[in-house]
């Protein structure tokens, strides 16, 4: 009986992609998109609102990568910092678009629905490429 050897070859994952102008395009045209529908039944502030939800998140994941890298820059990073930075962000986001929600309804709720959309762009933006590289070694 025989039993094959260990592979020893690493595992290589590729490099998930940082880059905001693909993710930017295709938000921006989906902002396009719910615009043409929401002026159509006379909601255009529904359209303003969901533009700043998809921008929201944008500037946020910018701002996530500048922290990254300025934490990892330093001599001893500081995950604390990181984590610390991040959930202020995430918490005023989220308590301003709570407050348009809540004061400008119904029209202010395209602040959520832009928030989430904007996220899911950006997690299929990481995603797809890294699923790709991993299937072609496959």
């Amino acid at each position: 009986m025989t039993t094959s050897a260990p592979d020893s070859a690493p595992v290589y994952y590729p490099a998930a992609p940082t880059g905001l102008v693909r993710p930017g395009i295709v938000a921006g045209a989906f902002a396009l998109i719910v615009a043409g529908v929401s002026i159509y039944v006379e909601h255009f502030l529904f359209a303003i609102f969901f533009a700043v939800g998809v921008v929201a998140v944008l500037v946020n994941a910018k701002m996530v990568t500048m922290a990254v890298s300025r934490v990892a820059a330093e001599a001893d990073p500081r995950k604390k910092l990181l984590a610390v930075n991040s959930a202020l962000r995430l918490g005023v986001i989220t308590v301003l678009a709570l407050a348009a929600a809540i004061l400008v309804r119904p029209e202010g709720l395209g602040v959520m629905f832009g928030l989430a959309l904007g996220q899911v762009v950006l997690v299929l933006n990481t995603v797809i490429p890294v699923m790709k590289g991993l299937r072609k070694q496959l």
